[in-house]
């Protein structure tokens, strides 16, 4: 059962893109609530990256969920954004404005040679 599962997993590439000056606060954001919540709705976070070269060092944040399968992350994704708590911390974070201007979401299947599965 676990291997099917396994097999069935989907992972999902997001990249945010911040307003200047909001990548501190998009970082706080998630250390602080969004990586507990996605624990809390069946979201297992793979990783998060910041990009080392300007200009991109300085309003992206890149980072690796996984899901058991691509319905369950749409699942996953609507139970997350009702969440109060979410709505609660998004709207705290973004008192003095908006963080986030793009979001990029790329859902993929890892090639048979991937150390991660």
């Amino acid at each position: 059962m676990a291997s099917e599962q396994l097999a069935q997993r989907v992972f999902e590439l997001r990249t945010y893109t911040c307003l200047p000056g909001k990548l501190e606060a998009l970082k706080n954001r998630f250390r602080d609530h969004t990586v507990e919540l996605f624990h809390r709705h069946g979201m297992t976070s793979i990783g998060y990256w910041v990009p080392q070269d300007a200009p991109r060092s300085e309003d992206t944040l890149i980072y690796i969920l996984a899901h058991p399968s691509r319905e369950a992350a749409r699942q996953n994704w609507a139970e997350f954004i009702a969440d109060p708590e979410w709505q609660r911390a998004k709207a705290d974070s973004e008192a003095n404005g908006k963080i986030v201007l793009h979001i990029e979401s790329v859902f993929a299947d890892p090639a048979g040679f991937s150390a991660i599965q």
